[in-house]
């Protein structure tokens, strides 16, 4: 009987010790990192290793990717798997992000090739007589001729990569331009294995198809640089841009990874870059203005002939235009959106004020120089300065009270193609506004002026050609004279006219016209 009951006992025992045993649950195996076995790196690449290059680049593609996407140098083991496609793989490699073909070419060939780039489709050769697609790749027929080896033929990989938003194929610079990107996300890799190809006496050519551009974007033909820094950077030695509206044309001597990159002509740096050299040109037109207006006071005190000639409150006047609008300029700058909308309002007015007052005093300065200098005879106007006065600051007040009644002041802002803010300062608010008051009323004062100054040009011209026998420096004097005459009446803010043209028209345009009175 006590046989029995210990036999049961046992039984329920070990049924329980089963029982236990089976509920376990066996821990998880944690998912393995693929970006992260590419820490170590195999003497021969093998089938894992080529794996987690695609499965890391998968993972890294996408915005808020991991920040340890970008410590994983991932450009460099991606140009390790071009090289392994090269070496060890024949034909093609077809994956939602990469489209490559690998194909033998004899280096003897009589033709160029040309092959196709479409983002959706792998890359393939394009024959004779076939229509040449909107995003292609050619390779002269002395490419081939000039690569080392004397190998009769060669294996040509052609890969077109969707790095997707991320941060892969980036580079530092370009992570810290903001508005910058790939166009369209897509790289261009071409190679012939591991051994470099440089300095190319024919270069190839890829065409890169697009929409067209802002006028304040400007693309630039790229290739990625393995020495530049640990991870690589874009660069654009070797490369040259042939721009067109919806098509660009890079030429490269070299073969490596490409892209077209697409960056705005006022960036965060480059507006702060043009903001501070304007501040230190204001700054010191500023000292000139004060000397200048002190001069003119002192020489009206002591001498009687300055008070009764006009010229000089003329170009006192502008010079006092020109003084309140510097100062305007840096209130409005240094406050930026830190003043109360108010505030913010009042700046706006004065600073629209003061750059009406120094367009209109440019204006009558150029009639003044029309009166003088063309017309001559019949020029007596009674009450001549307070007329031009009454014009000179009654004018821009007018306007301004307009504009202020439609409420068209307030926080104006700089930005860039994905609409970040690159710079505040208390300005229109509103565009039509803008173009009405300030780039209307501009044109016209600068239309005039221009015509004046080419009138008195050709006057002063043909004066010197008549008398360049009595006086050799007299052409010379002519050019000096035209120059100053064309500051007076603000000819250097038509450079404004060429400011689409590039980033190096925009500086030049703050530059002179900070200092126009210097």
């Amino acid at each position: 009987m006590e046989t029995a009951k210990g036999l049961r006992s046992l039984l329920l025992l070990l049924l329980a010790t089963n029982g236990a045993k089976s509920s376990t649950v066996p821990e998880k195996e944690e998912p393995r990192n693929a970006c992260k076995s590419l820490l170590n790196k195999p003497a021969q690449p093998d089938n894992y290793y080529l794996k987690d290059i695609i499965q890391c680049l998968a993972d890294c593609r996408q915005v808020g990717s991991s920040d340890s996407c970008t410590s994983w140098n991932l450009e460099r083991h991606w140009l390790y798997y071009e090289s392994y496609l090269v070496e060890n793989s024949m034909g093609t490699v077809d994956r939602p992000f990469v489209k490559s073909l690998i194909q033998n070419i004899s280096t003897d060939t009589s033709e160029d090739l040309l092959f196709s780039l479409k983002p959706s489709q792998i890359p393939n050769q394009v024959m004779e007589g076939e229509d040449k697609p909107s995003d292609r790749v050619w390779l002269p027929k002395s490419f081939f001729g000039s690569l080392p080896g004397n190998r009769p033929m060669v294996r040509l990989a052609v890969t077109v990569l969707d790095i997707g938003s991320g941060n892969i194929f980036k580079g530092p610079r370009l992570l810290q331009e903001e508005g910058s990107s790939v166009l369209n996300n897509h790289v261009v890799g071409l190679s012939v294995g591991q051994a470099p190809v440089t300095g190319l006496s024919e270069p190839l050519e890829i065409t890169f198809s697009h929409h067209r551009h802002p006028p304040n974007m400007t693309l630039t033909c790229v290739f990625w640089d393995i020495t530049k820094g640990p991870t690589g950077d874009w660069a654009s030695r070797g490369c040259s841009t042939q721009l067109g509206a919806e098509q660009t044309v890079c030429r490269c001597d070299h073969l490596t990874f490409f892209a077209l990159l697409l960056r705005p002509v006022l960036d965060r740096a480059t507006v702060m870059v043009l903001t501070r050299i304007s501040q230190a040109g204001c700054g010191v037109s500023m000292i000139f203005l004060i000397f200048a207006i002190t001069l003119y006071i002192v020489l009206r005190l002591s001498l009687r002939r300055f008070k009764s000639e006009d010229a000089p409150k003329i170009h006192m006047s502008l010079s006092s235009s020109l003084f309140f609008l510097n100062l305007a300029f840096l209130v409005s700058v240094g406050s930026g959106s830190q003043a109360p909308s108010v505030a913010c309002w009042i700046q706006g007015a004065v600073f629209h004020y003061c750059l009406l007052c120094t367009f209109t005093w440019m204006g009558l300065e150029a009639l003044h120089l029309y009166l003088l200098s063309i017309r001559v005879f019949n020029t007596y106007f009674g009450h001549y300065f307070l007329k031009l006065s009454l014009l000179g600051w009654g004018l821009p007040a007018l306007v301004v009270i307009g504009a202020g009644s439609a409420n068209s002041y307030g926080l104006y802002a700089v930005r860039d193609q994905e609409n970040r803010t690159s710079l505040e300062l208390c300005w229109f608010q509103k565009e039509p506004a803008l173009y009405a008051t300030v780039h209307g009323y501009f044109f016209i004062t600068f239309l005039f002026g221009a015509v004046v100054l080419a009138l008195v040009s050709w006057k002063i011209f043909t004066l010197s050609s008549v008398t360049a026998n009595k006086e050799k420096r007299q052409n010379w004097k002519a050019v000096l004279t035209v120059l100053g005459l064309s500051s007076l009446v603000g000819m250097t803010w038509g450079l404004a006219i060429l400011t689409p043209l590039g980033l190096s028209t925009i500086y030049i345009f703050a530059f002179f016209n900070s200092l126009q009175d210097v």
